[in-house]
């Protein structure tokens, strides 16, 4: 895995989820947020920890909306959940932690739009139709057009293709 803070990992958003994945792969240990949060750590926003292995994909777990009272509380929570919790892959092993690298996305509030308002490069997509819900990050590898993201997200909701549904787009602020 990445280094810690202390070992060269500039990026406060990754260093915090590294911390709390090998605290909690290592001893169950659930770290505490900074004392003293980093520039905009303190507010509240939705975050996804992404966890590759070898460059694909080993865990990738997240909030739309904040489920916790700081960004650094809730990368925290979503950082232990997508080494341990996702359910496309076997928790992290300890052997596995310096084989892994990553990313933190900090989203912004979604906002209702069409298809014609997105772009996946520079939005991700949310699709909803009643109580089901898919979403997908922007600026995947793969997905290269709106169809085809909208399609992605709806199919990860299990919303049918002749079902009706509403789309919301946000950004996100990349930290890898």
């Amino acid at each position: 895995m990445k280094k810690t803070a202390a070992e060269g990992i500039q990026d406060p958003y990754v260093s915090l989820a590294v911390r709390a994945v090998r605290a909690y792969v290592t001893g169950g240990r659930v770290i505490d947020p900074p004392a003293s949060l980093p520039a905009g750590m303190e507010g509240s926003a939705g975050t996804f920890v992404s966890i590759k292995k070898h460059g694909a994909l080993r865990g990738c777990i997240g909030t739309f909306a904040p489920t916790e009272p700081t960004i650094a509380a809730e990368v925290i929570a979503n950082a232990i959940k997508a080494a341990t919790a996702d359910p496309r892959f076997p928790p992290i092993a300890p052997d596995e932690l310096d084989e892994l690298d990553l990313s933190v996305d900090v989203l912004s509030e979604p906002e209702p739009c069409t298809e014609a308002d997105l772009d996946p490069r520079r939005y991700g997509v949310i699709v909803e139709s009643g109580w089901r819900r898919g979403l997908l990050l922007p600026d995947l590898p793969g997905v290269e057009s709106v169809a085809q993201q909208v399609d992605i997200a709806r199919r990860k909701a299990g919303i049918g293709a002749d079902e009706r549904y509403e789309l919301l787009r946000f950004t996100v602020e990349r930290h890898s």
